[in-house]
């Protein structure tokens, strides 16, 4: 004959199911009133070129551009048509972007050549550092331009100028 167990299952189901409340009940307190300090030093952090407060204003820019690559002042029409063009035009960054490359490509530019960037590339970097940005490189962007510059036969002084002088930090002094 079959025992019923009916009794003993609703027995054991009781007993799980008072073991989870319990565990439930026991395990998810709140801590009431208790609050966490975690000391924390403050640190100053700064970039070298960020400490350029003024912007250079059109007239500045131009004759800058041209003189860091040319090595002589610009004559004062080529300036004032520059000037014009840059002023009539809405988008800033673009016509920037326009002057450098014309100064880029026009004859008479100073600019090294890929031997002479290649030879000593170190040098190269804190050379164009100091031309541009008027500081040299901390340890990291020493190590990125001449990553870079070893890295990518591609990179020639051309565009290393072209990407410094369309920067931001170009743009302040």
């Amino acid at each position: 004959m079959k025992k019923n167990n009916f009794p003993i299952i609703i027995k054991n189901k009781a007993l799980f199911l008072l073991f989870l409340t319990a565990i439930a009940v026991t395990s998810c307190k709140k801590e009431a009133n208790k609050s966490y300090i975690y000391d924390v030093n403050n640190v100053g952090v700064s970039q070298d070129g960020v400490a350029k407060p003024n912007i250079k204003s059109t007239v500045e820019f131009i004759s800058i551009a041209y003189s860091d690559l040319y090595g002589n002042t610009i004559d004062q029409a080529k300036l004032t048509d520059l000037g014009t063009a840059y002023n009539a035009f809405g988008d800033k960054k673009l016509i920037e972007d326009l002057i450098i490359r014309n100064f880029l490509n026009a004859t008479g530019v100073s600019i090294p050549t890929v031997v002479a960037m290649n030879a000593d590339v170190n040098l190269f970097v804190i050379n164009t550092y100091k031309k541009f940005y008027n500081r040299e490189p901390n340890e990291f962007e020493l190590w990125q331009m001449k990553s870079l510059i070893q890295s990518d036969v591609n990179t020639t002084p051309e565009l290393v100028y072209y990407a410094f002088m369309t920067s931001n930090e170009y743009r302040y002094y």
